[in-house]
């Protein structure tokens, strides 16, 4: 079986577009996996793809010694000079062992069809890995395949997603067959092939989900300034106007709420705060506090604020469990302690003793930056 090399190996290079080296490097590995399947295959090999002469060789590497201790790695000085005349001992020759023309066709012809296949395959992941990785942090739409414990294999054609157990949300169930929507965290090469890291409980989900139902955010009339969410239970999302005359939050809303319902129901139900974003932090964060009604804002030190509530707005104010205001900490990026009225009188009678304070802490959440006009924040979803 006749083998054009040169001309497959062009042929194979114009289709894949594969670097020169890089071909003769898998063609040569592909060539003698297969020469060491033959039933006397040389121990020691290596095979050689010679372009210029058109054909390949196999090559028996052989160490040359006065006397032989291992045939497989080891030839005789006078043996090694009937190979090459000028041979001396502790020389490694390269001695010819290739098969016949017509076995090394059979070889060649097969090793071609392999790293075509293999390079094929390559390309391929190749191109799948670059198209996602150029959709990291985007929101896509897929289909559960399957459910794996407690994670679920989400499959997006040609490639699958992963949801892990941590970025799901709690109290939601997919079964098999769901189409879901997930944010792309990250893009990983594996053994598997490509595949990708999903979640549900990422904020950018919420920021990709308002791009995609709020035109003025798309056309950029309007920009999220920053989120704070807990999953599955509440988010704040700070919004401004980039242009005058727009309502950044009603925008958000939209007529009798049609535009947010549309995001709360993709979030199955979570509670969302549309927050008016200032460049004032007194006001920012008496409005990330919303629903609740804030009686005075005073700004302490770079990154820390108290807060005076009446008293019958502090367990509002503070929300389920710390909820409310730990979510405006990191919306804002301030420090915030909370005490009621009375609190806050006790504490200025003279005499008094120091009276309890409820915190949020910032960590992990950057300030706010530029300039917006302040107006009341509009909460969407029922109060804590």
């Amino acid at each position: 079986m006749q083998v054009n090399i040169r001309e497959a190996f062009k042929a194979v290079q114009r289709e894949k577009d594969i670097a020169p080296d890089v071909l003769q490097d898998s063609l040569e590995a592909a060539l003698l996996a297969a020469y060491k399947k033959m039933p006397d295959a040389r121990e020691d090999t290596i095979a050689r793809l010679d372009l210029d002469a058109n054909e390949i060789l196999i090559l028996a590497r052989r160490q040359v010694v006065e006397q032989v201790a291992d045939p497989g790695t080891e030839i005789a000085l006078d043996e090694a000079r009937s190979h090459q005349e000028d041979a001396e001992v502790g020389q490694v020759l390269e001695i010819d062992v290739t098969p016949s023309p017509a076995t090394m066709g059979r070889l060649a012809a097969g090793a071609f069809r392999q790293v075509l296949q293999q390079k094929t395959r390559e390309a391929e992941r190749k191109s799948l890995l670059d198209q996602y990785r150029n959709k990291a942090g985007e929101t896509l739409v897929g289909q559960v395949q399957r459910i794996e414990g407690r994670t679920l294999i989400v499959s997006f054609g040609k490639v699958e997603g992963v949801v892990p157990s941590a970025e799901q949300v709690p109290g939601e169930h997919f079964r098999v067959g769901d189409r879901i929507k997930v944010f792309l965290v990250e893009v990983k090469e594996g053994t598997r092939g490509t595949q990708l890291l999903c979640s549900r409980a990422h904020a950018g989900l919420v920021r990709e989900l308002f791009e995609l139902e709020i035109p003025e955010i798309l056309d950029g009339s309007v920009q999220i300034e920053a989120i704070s969410r807990e999953a599955g239970f509440r988010t704040k999302i700070a919004v401004r106007a980039m242009r005058p005359g727009i309502d950044p939050v009603g925008a958000c809303v939209g007529a009798r709420g049609g535009r947010i319902q549309s995001i709360v129901s993709e979030l199955r139900n979570e509670k969302i705060d549309i927050i008016r974003w200032s460049s004032n932090p007194t006001e920012y964060i008496a409005n990330a506090l919303s629903p609740a009604k804030v009686s005075s804002v005073q700004v302490v030190g770079e990154h820390s604020a108290r807060i005076i509530v009446a008293d019958s707005q502090l367990s509002q104010t503070i929300g389920r469990e710390g909820q409310n205001v730990r979510l405006a900490a990191r919306l804002t990026g301030f420090k915030i302690d909370i005490k009621s009225e009375s609190q806050a009188k006790a504490l200025a009678a003279p005499g008094s003793g120091s009276s309890p304070a409820v915190s949020g802490d910032a960590a992990g959440s950057s300030g706010p930056a530029g300039l917006s006009e302040v107006a009341e924040p509009a909460p969407v979803g029922a109060a804590d």
